[in-house]
């Protein structure tokens, strides 16, 4: 067994041990992330509210360990030992394709100032408290300074990181590499091309009867047995995992044997819950998926943010919310809750496909979802940029709300304070959700073309071969190719708006 790699000089080892003590470095570094991933679940799940001031100390600890580990100087001796050998020769080999990973996260760690990260590690975990707490009470005056003091760390972060573009592309790349503003820009441009006059001509159509998602009785039990029993059919395995409830919905990877997903319960509107589940369920079906014999190693982690989300978009809206997925789970929905009133299937398609602008994202139909991520993106350019500071944020917001849907917040939790992402330090996320619908919508029309008879098969209940065939052409990839070449690879055709496009008009229209 090679001996801890500080005491032992890459000259003295062979490529083969050199590789294998990258391979242990990464293992133990990531025994430490999933430790700081575990604290933050027990924070968003149930940790006493009188706890929370000790959490943040635990999780600036913890990453000032990671931040050590991961800028080690003798990391980059190992690298360019292996990178110089025969092992690093076939390019989508796993060795190859870990030093690819470690190479490029190594570069970027050595960039930021220990300090630096445990002060956005800091910030994110009093920020995440805070907001919890200040969003019910709609206290934009009490959230604003810790939300000034995040966006002041990702400034410095993008400024320590580089970048050729902008800031914005310095954070960016923690989610999505090989992207930036740039090549984001003319995507979401199309989409916003095409969706705005699409929603006008939907919303011109006769407006139907009240939906019978909301206002009715839905109580929380029936509501978790639901949840369950759906997650079940789609494949999760509660042996290796479990669902909890959060203030904002999450899923977390804490081990190959250990997937968390959270929902939360309105028990007059069922939409929450059960969507957010089949969407918490897409990330957490990606993440048992994963190859448990490469745990801790970029082979065994998901390749990107936006190919997360392709898999938790296509769950929860390619399928959940297609006619083959009600024509199986409908009879069910009516027996657990006797509150509904006795519609058709057709009548209740229409209801979870209902298309009207709304203030809150993660409520957002298909149509609409987008145009709540453009708003979101160009406002977190603004600010990593400089162009727009926190005091300012309301407003534009507002103004961006009226411009794309239409519609003025009545207060800030309804508005500028409604996600956690930025509270979080999650910049740089948000562009993730749209390219997973675009990514969703083209290896869907693809896993139709291979699987036979998917529709059938998902009507009878049968969820399997569409989630075998998301295990072979994504899971089990892990990081091995970027996310452009992994599509491309998968439906072989570059990444386009067209196939998305194609799906909303299609589906729309013929809902009208």
């Amino acid at each position: 067994m090679i001996k801890d790699h500080k005491t032992i000089s890459a000259s003295c080892l062979s490529p083969e041990q050199a590789y294998a003590c990258l391979v242990q470095h990464s293992q133990e570094t990531a025994y430490l992330k999933t430790l700081s991933r575990l604290l933050a679940w027990d924070q968003r799940t149930c940790l006493p509210s009188q706890g929370h001031n000790f959490r943040h100390q635990q999780r600036a600890f913890l990453a000032r360990l990671i931040h050590r580990r991961q800028t080690d100087p003798a990391l980059g001796e190992y690298l360019a030992k292996v990178e110089a050998s025969p092992l690093a020769a076939t390019p989508e080999g796993d060795v190859a394709v870990n030093l690819r990973e470690w190479r490029r996260a190594w570069e970027r760690a050595v960039r930021i100032p220990e300090e630096l990260a445990v002060a956005l590690t800091k910030a994110a975990s009093a920020g995440e408290s805070v907001w919890e707490a200040t969003r019910p009470a709609n206290d934009w005056e009490s959230f604003r300074p810790y939300l000034g003091r995040t966006v002041r760390l990702q400034r410095e972060k993008a400024e320590a990181l580089g970048y050729a573009g902008e800031p914005f592309d310095a954070l960016l790349a923690d989610f999505e590499p090989g992207e930036t503003a740039a090549t984001l820009s003319p995507l979401f441009s199309e989409l916003q091309r095409f969706l705005l006059p699409f929603l006008e001509k939907i919303m011109a159509t006769p407006k139907r009867p009240a939906n019978p998602l909301r206002g009715r009785s839905f109580p929380r039990p029936a509501q978790e047995s639901l949840a369950r029993h759906v997650a079940v059919r789609l494949g999760f395995d509660f042996e290796a995992g479990r669902l909890d409830v959060s203030a904002h919905p999450f899923a977390t990877g804490l081990g190959p044997a250990d997937v968390r997903f959270t929902t939360r319960y309105d028990e007059h509107y069922f939409g929450p819950a059960l969507f957010s589940v089949l969407h918490e369920i897409g990330h957490a079906l990606y993440e048992q998926g994963l190859p448990a014999e490469h745990w801790g190693t970029p082979r065994g982690t998901a390749v990107s943010l936006g190919i997360h989300e392709s898999q938790s978009r296509l769950w929860e809206n390619l399928v959940g919310r297609s006619l083959a997925f009600w024509q199986h789970f409908y009879p069910l929905l009516q027996k657990t809750f006797p509150s509904l009133p006795d519609l058709g299937l057709q009548d209740w398609q229409l209801a979870v496909n209902e298309v009207q602008p709304g203030l809150i994202r993660t409520e957002a139909d298909e149509v609409t979802y987008n145009l709540h991520i453009i708003l979101r993106f160009d406002l977190e350019r603004a600010l990593v940029n400089g162009r727009l500071q926190v005091d300012d944020l309301p407003e534009a917001w507002n103004e961006g709300m009226r411009n794309l849907l239409g519609l003025t917040p009545p207060d800030f939790r309804h508005g500028v304070m409604q996600d956690v992402h930025w509270a979080a330090g999650l910049f740089g996320y948000f562009p993730t959700y749209t390219l997973g619908n675009l990514y969703a919508a083209q290896f869907f029309a693809q896993a139709q073309n291979e699987v036979s008879g998917l529709e059938e098969l998902m009507a009878a209940g049968d969820f399997r071969p569409l989630l075998a065939w998301l295990r072979q052409n994504i899971h089990q990839h892990g990081s091995r190719f970027r996310p452009r070449q992994l599509v491309a690879r998968v439906t072989g055709h570059e990444l386009q708006t067209r196939f998305l496009l194609t799906y909303l008009e299609k589906k729309f229209t013929a809902l009208r």
